[in-house]
């Protein structure tokens, strides 16, 4: 897997309230492209960030129907990957990779 497919598998990182509460027990919640596959995932952040990575779940997040001005529209689709790292490795969201 070279350096362009890394950065393209891993969108970026997820900061919700929701999230933050997973990294006491040791997960990071990121925003992955539809079609990456959880051993993809696994390859890239473990090649990011240095880290080992004892399993990685997936989820597909349904875009919501919305109102504009009376105009209906839709939210896109995005997949949500919640990586949990072994113990003792750690993953800082908010520095730069």
């Amino acid at each position: 897997m070279n350096r362009e497919q890394i950065y393209t598998t891993v969108l970026g990182p997820v900061v919700t309230e929701k999230a933050t509460m997973g990294s006491e027990h040791g997960q990071v919640t990121f925003r992955v492209t539809m079609d990456a596959t959880k051993p993809r995932i696994k390859q890239a952040v473990e090649a990011l960030f240095s880290v080992k990575v004892k399993s990685v779940n997936t989820l597909r997040v349904k875009g919501k129907t919305k109102r504009f001005r009376g105009v209906k529209g839709r939210r896109s689709d995005w997949k949500k990957a919640i990586v949990t790292l072994e113990d003792g490795q750690s993953i800082d969201v908010m520095g730069g990779v």
